[in-house]
């Protein structure tokens, strides 16, 4: 039997602090989604690195059918770091921003090859001179590859729907990743994105979220409030 979820009344959400309401929101999340894991297809962790550069500005859906002739050709680190480059930007050219991304990929192999011995480094500092890698990459790569949750991953989903939630009040994704970091326990960061992202695709969707059929509708003050988009 799962967990009954029992929803506040408006008034009780307007009481609770900010966090309460965080850690309430994550409890839903976990009963709603508790299988949710990261959609991206890999085998290691470059392959990871790789896949979450690719999904910039593209669905993992996109990726996923794009990362197996992809590995297929160059599975590791080395192979990628001397793949020739037109032939890399026409394996990825499905993703968007190819010209970029190919550009990216293999800067950052040859640098892993070069400088962290064909390893993809565990720290959040080596991690973010990597090129084409921001801290929304290296949170991916951190937690599903080692393990470790160094901070919370904010796409446009985590994004989107934490201003709607009201648990920030940023737009820059790193001051957004700060507000959620004092919300939420260290260990649930990651799991937080990604049921989110889950909850942002099924439910919470940009133009036409579906307020009657969300279970958080009662903590937030955006349910049922018309949608500005520009």
């Amino acid at each position: 039997m799962g967990t009954k979820i029992i929803p506040v009344s408006v008034t009780t959400r307007k009481s609770l602090s900010k966090k309460q309401r965080a850690i309430e929101i994550l409890a839903r999340l976990k009963h709603l989604y508790p299988d949710a894991t990261c959609s991206l297809n890999y085998s290691t962790p470059v392959q990871l690195l790789v896949a979450t550069i690719l999904s910039a500005q593209c669905t993992d859906e996109r990726v996923n059918k794009v990362t197996p002739a992809l590995f297929g050709k160059f599975p590791d680190a080395e192979s990628l770091a001397i793949a020739d480059l037109v032939e890399l930007e026409n394996l990825v050219r499905s993703t968007g921003f190819y010209h970029n991304k190919a550009k990216n990929i293999q800067g950052a192999c040859r640098m892993i090859v070069s400088e962290f011995n064909s390893v993809v480094p565990n720290q959040m500092e080596q991690l973010l001179k990597l090129p084409g890698v921001a801290r929304k990459t290296a949170n991916v790569v951190l937690a599903h590859a080692y393990g470790i949750n160094a901070g919370v991953t904010v796409d446009t989903h985590v994004k989107r729907l934490s201003e709607r939630l009201g648990l920030t009040e940023h737009t820059d994704p790193v001051r957004i990743e700060q507000d959620l970091m004092g919300l939420l326990p260290q260990p649930d960061w990651e799991n937080w994105s990604i049921r989110l992202i889950y909850h942002g695709r099924a439910i919470c969707k940009a133009r036409s979220p579906v307020c009657v059929a969300c279970e958080l509708a009662d903590l937030c003050p955006a349910a049922n409030k018309p949608v500005v988009v520009g």
